[in-house]
C-alpha cells in the first residue's frame, strides 16, 4: 500500500502538467456534451414510491380517470367581478385549439365550468417519456409551451388564464431549484474560501484546496445528469446534497494533505519531495476516507425507497472522482505552484505555530476517565431527547413558488372550484357496472364519506362544481346527452335555460368519471387540515378505513386512496422500514474498512460505538432546536437517514485521520505521549475540516430558507441545521476528545491483533523530533535527524527508513541492553 501510494505521489509531482490538462479538457467534454443536472431534477418527493405503496396503487387505479400513460394540466380561466361572456367562451374555445397544437399535447379536455360562472378549467392531457429525467424535462417544455399558447391567445380586457395544478407547481419549483443549487454552490465556494484564509493565512492555498472539488462538482453534476435522462430518479434534496458533499469531502481531503505537505516543508524537506512523502503518508488516510464514505452511500442502493437508493449512484460516482482528483490534481497544482501555494504564510524550517485546539484536546485527554465520563452523560442526555423526535413536513413540493404561473392558477382554481382545489385527497373507486347504471350506489358512497368525521366536505360525480344532483337527474343526463367527459362549453348552446345549471354540473362530473363509467373518484377537505400538515398525515389510516366502507356502500371492486397526505405516509413508513435495513448494512461494510485501515479488531467497535452516539445526540440537539425552541411541529422525515449515513460516513474520516496519526506515533512513544503528539499535529486539521464541512451545510439551510414558496423549504433547512450541528459536535467533542480517551484507556489492546498491540513502547526508538525539548508541540524541529518521520527507524510493518550511523550504534545498544539485562551492552561496549 506504502508503495502504491509514493509511485502515486511521483507520478502526480513529474506529470503534473498532463495530469492537469486531462482534467481540464474531461471537464470541456462533460459540460459540451453532457445534459445539466437541473434540467432531469425532481422536486416532487412522493414521485420515488415503489410501485408497491398503497397510494401508489391508488394513483394506478385512477389513471383511468386521466388516460393511462398520459400527463395531465390543468389550464384555468377566468373573469373576476362577473360571469364568463359569449366572447369569454368563444376565447377558451379558441385557446383550447391552440393549446391542443402544443407539441406532445394528446387531447385537451373542457373539465367543466365553475358553479358562479366566472371560471372554466381546461385538461390538457400529453404523452410524455416514463423515464423519470426525460419525463421532468419534457414536462418543463410542455408547461412552458402551454403558457407561450396561453399568451398568444389574446384574451378579451379583464380575462386571465394560467397553468395549474401538480404538473405546473413541480416545473416552477424545479426553476426554482435549479437557482437554489446554483446559489448553494457559489456560496459555499464563497465560505470555505474565507476559511480557509484564515487557516491557511495564504492567498493562494485556499484557491488551491477548492479548485479540484469544483472540478469534480461539474464533472459529477453532468454524469449525475446523463444518468437520470437513461430511467435514474434524482431528486432536488439530492442535487443540493452532491454540491455540498463533495465541496464539503473534497475540502477535508485537501486540508489533509495540504496541511502534510506544509508540515514536511517546514521540517527541512524540498516542496516536490514533501508533496511525494505527504501523498505517500497520507494518500491511504485519504483513500480509505473515501472508501467508507463510497461504501456508506452504496449501502443505500438496497433501500426500497428511490429518493434514498437514488442517492447512491451519484453520490457515490462524485467522492470516488474526488478522491482521483486529490491524489492527481491536487498533489499536481501544489507542485506547480511550489511554496508559493502558502504565500505569505512561510513554509521555512522550523517556522510555524500549532493551532490553540489540539494542545487542550491533549491536556483534557490527559484525564481520559473524567472525560469520558463527563462526555457520556452530556451526549447521554442529548441522545434522550432524540426519543421525542416526530417526523414532519415530508414536503410533495405541491405550494408553487411565489408569483409564479403556477401559484396564480391554483389561487384561481380554489377560489372558483373550492372542491377541486388543487391540493384534494382522493377517494377511487372501481364500480362492477357503469357509474349512469349505478347512481344509486354512487349516491350511497358520497353520503358515507360525508357521514365520516375526517372529511369537511366531499364531492363527487354528483355535485361536481357545487350543484347537486340526484341519481335519476344524473342517468337522465347521461342519456340525454352522452359521458360528460366529451362534452364542451358549446354544446351548452343546445340546452334549456332551465336545465343549463344542472347541464353544467353534469359537464363538470366528467373529472370524477372515466370514460367507460367504471372508475369514479370523490375529492375531499380533511378535518385534520392541509394535506401536507402531520396531523393529515396521521389521520390516513382512518381516512382508507373510510374509504373501505364507502367501497363496500357503493358494492365497488377495488378501492384507494390518493393524494399528497396518502403519499407522505408511505413515504414515512417506507424511510423507517429503509432506516433498519440500510443502516446495519452500512456499519457492518464500514466495520470491516476501519479494521483494515486500523489494522485492529478492537479500535472499530468504539469507533462505530461513537458515531451511533453522536447521531443519537446530534438527533437530540436538533430536536431541542426545531421541536422545542423553534416551536416546529416535527423534523423533516429524510433527517434521521441522511443525519446517520453521514456522521457514520464523514465522522470516520476524521476517524482515520487521527487514529493513523496515532498509530504512527504509537511506534516511538508511549501511548499517551502519542496521543497528545498526534491531537496536537492533527487538531487544526480536524477543526478546519469540520468547520468547512459543517459551514456547507449551514450554507445550504441559509440560502434555502430563501427559496420562498417551496414545500421543501422546511426539508432543506432541517437536514442543513442538522446536519451542521452534528458534524460541530462530532468533530469538536467525539473525534478529538471522546475516542481518544478510549484510545488511552485501552491501551496497547487498541491495535490487537497486529504486532504493535502485542509490542511495547519501549520496544520502538524515540525519534528526536518526538523527543527534543526544544521543539513546539506538533512542530519537527529543523535539520538532518528531524527532517521528516522517515528520519527514524521504522517498525516491521513500516517502509525502510533513514537513519545516522550514531543512531543506529545508539538504538542496537539500547536494544541489547534490554534483550540481555545489560550483558549485550557490555559486550558490546
Amino acid at each position: 500500500m506504502g508503495t502504491f501510494f509514493t509511485a502515486a505521489g511521483q507520478i502526480a509531482v513529474r506529470f503534473r502538467w498532463a495530469i492537469i490538462l486531462a482534467w481540464v479538457a474531461g471537464t470541456v467534454a462533460a459540460m459540451m456534451l453532457l445534459p445539466s443536472l437541473s434540467s432531469v431534477t425532481q422536486s416532487d418527493n412522493t414521485s420515488f414510491l415503489p410501485a408497491s405503496a398503497p397510494s401508489e396503487q391508488a394513483a394506478q387505479l385512477a389513471s383511468p380517470l386521466q388516460g393511462a400513460s398520459l400527463t395531465a394540466v390543468t389550464v384555468v380561466a377566468g373573469r373576476a367581478g362577473g360571469p364568463l361572456g359569449q366572447a369569454d367562451q368563444a376565447a377558451i374555445a379558441r385557446l383550447s385549439g391552440a393549446l391542443s397544437r402544443v407539441a406532445k399535447v394528446v387531447s385537451v379536455r373542457d373539465a367543466g365550468q365553475s358553479a358562479d360562472g366566472q371560471a372554466e378549467q381546461l385538461t390538457v392531457l400529453a404523452g410524455l417519456a416514463r423515464s423519470a429525467g426525460l419525463a421532468a424535462s419534457q414536462q418543463a417544455t410542455l408547461v412552458a409551451g402551454l403558457r407561450d399558447a396561453i399568451r398568444a391567445a389574446a384574451l378579451p380586457a379583464g380575462m386571465q388564464a394560467h397553468t395549474a395544478g401538480a404538473v405546473a407547481t413541480r416545473v416552477d419549483n424545479n426553476a426554482t431549484s435549479s437557482r437554489t443549487g446554483s446559489q448553494v454552490q457559489w456560496f459555499s465556494i464563497i465560505f470555505v474560501v474565507a476559511l480557509l484564509v484564515a487557516v491557511f493565512r495564504s492567498a493562494l492555498a485556499p484557491l488551491i484546496a477548492v479548485l479540484p472539488a469544483l472540478v469534480v462538482v461539474l464533472v459529477a453534476e453532468r454524469l449525475t445528469a446523463e444518468a437520470a435522462v437513461h430511467g435514474l430518479g434524482v431528486s432536488q434534496i439530492a442535487s443540493l446534497l452532491l454540491i455540498v458533499l463533495v465541496l464539503g469531502a473534497g475540502t477535508d481531503y485537501a486540508l489533509f494533505l495540504m496541511f502534510r505537505v506544509r508540515e514536511e516543508m517546514r521540517a527541512g524537506l524540498p516542496c516536490h519531495k514533501a508533496i511525494e512523502l505527504s501523498v505517500a503518508r497520507v494518500g491511504e488516510t485519504i483513500t480509505f476516507s473515501a472508501g467508507i464514505l463510497i461504501a456508506a452511500l452504496l449501502s443505500l442502493a438496497a433501500a426500497s425507497f428511490s429518493l434514498y437508493s437514488g442517492l447512491a449512484a451519484p453520490l457515490a460516482i462524485a467522492i470516488g472522482l474526488m478522491l482521483i482528483a486529490g491524489l492527481t490534481l491536487l498533489p499536481a497544482l501544489l507542485a506547480v505552484c511550489g511554496p508559493v501555494a502558502f504565500w505569505p504564510s512561510s513554509v521555512r524550517p522550523g517556522a510555524g505555530r500549532v493551532g490553540w485546539w489540539g494542545p487542550v484536546c491533549a491536556r483534557i485527554v490527559r484525564r481520559p476517565v473524567v472525560t469520558l465520563v463527563a462526555g457520556l452523560v452530556v451526549f447521554g442526555a442529548l441522545a434522550v431527547v432524540s426519543f421525542g423526535y416526530l417526523a414532519s413536513g415530508f414536503g410533495g413540493a405541491v405550494t408553487a413558488p411565489s408569483g409564479s404561473d403556477s401559484a396564480l392558477g391554483d389561487a384561481l382554481l380554489a377560489e372558483h372550484f373550492p372542491q377541486a382545489a388543487a391540493n384534494p385527497t382522493l377517494i377511487v373507486l372501481r364500480l362492477r357496472q357503469p357509474a349512469w347504471v349505478q347512481a344509486g350506489l354512487v349516491a350511497a358512497a358520497e353520503r358515507q364519506l360525508a357521514a365520516d368525521p375526517e372529511f369537511t366536505a366531499v364531492s363527487g360525480p354528483l355535485d361536481a362544481n357545487g350543484t347537486p344532483l340526484t341519481p335519476a337527474r344524473y342517468a337522465a343526463l347521461h342519456a340525454a346527452y352522452g359521458p360528460a367527459r366529451v362534452l364542451t362549453a358549446a354544446s351548452g348552446s343546445r340546452v334549456p335555460a332551465d336545465e343549463l345549471a344542472a347541464y353544467e354540473s353534469y359537464r363538470a362530473s366528467g373529472s370524477y368519471v372515466s370514460a367507460n363509467g367504471y372508475t369514479i373518484s370523490f375529492a375531499t377537505s380533511l378535518a385534520a387540515g392541509s394535506p401536507s400538515t402531520t396531523a393529515a398525515e396521521e389521520a390516513v389510516p382512518a381516512i382508507r378505513a373510510d374509504a373501505a366502507r364507502a367501497a363496500q356502500a357503493a358494492g365497488a371492486s377495488a378501492y384507494g386512496v390518493t393524494g399528497q397526505a396518502p403519499f407522505t405516509y408511505d413515504v414515512a413508513q417506507l424511510s423507517d422500514s429503509d432506516l433498519r435495513t440500510v443502516i446495519p448494512i452500512a456499519i457492518a461494510v464500514i466495520a470491516v474498512l476501519l479494521a483494515l485501515v486500523m489494522r485492529s479488531l478492537i479500535a472499530p467497535l468504539y469507533l462505530i460505538a461513537s458515531v451511533v452516539l453522536s447521531y443519537f445526540s446530534a438527533l437530540g440537539l436538533t430536536v431541542l432546536v426545531f421541536d422545542k425552541a423553534a416551536g416546529q411541529p416535527g423534523l423533516t422525515f429524510i433527517l434521521p437517514f441522511l443525519l446517520f449515513m453521514f456522521l457514520l460516513a464523514l465522522g470516520e474520516d476524521y476517524n482515520i485521520l487521527v487514529m493513523s496519526r496515532i498509530r504512527e506515533e504509537a511506534h516511538r512513544l508511549p501511548l499517551p505521549e502519542a496521543v497528545s503528539r498526534a491531537l496536537n499535529v492533527t487538531g487544526t486539521t480536524v477543526t478546519s475540516a469540520g468547520l468547512v464541512l459543517a459551514g456547507t451545510f449551514g450554507v445550504l439551510a441559509i440560502v434555502g430558507s430563501g427559496s420562498a414558496g417551496q414545500q421543501n423549504v422546511r426539508t432543506i433547512v432541517d437536514v442543513g441545521v442538522g446536519l451542521a450541528l452534528g458534524i460541530l459536535m462530532d468533530t469538536f467533542l467525539v473525534r478529538t476528545l471522546l475516542v481518544p480517551s478510549a484510545v488511552v484507556l485501552i491501551g496497547r489492546w487498541n491495535w490487537w491483533p497486529s504486532r504493535l498491540g502485542r509490542l511495547r513502547p519501549a520496544d520502538f526508538p524515540v525519534s528526536a523530533a518526538a523527543a527534543s525539548p526544544a521543539a513546539p508541540a506538533g512542530v519537527r524541529p529543523a535539520g538532518p535527524a528531524a527532517a521528516s518521520p522517515a528520519a527514524v527507524q521504522a517498525p516491521p510493518d513500516q517502509p525502510a527508513t533513514r537513519t545516522t550511523p550514531l543512531q543506529c550504534i545508539s538504538y542496537y545498544l539500547r536494544w541489547r541492553s534490554r534483550a540481555h539485562g545489560g550483558r549485550g551492552a557490555r559486550r558490546s561496549g
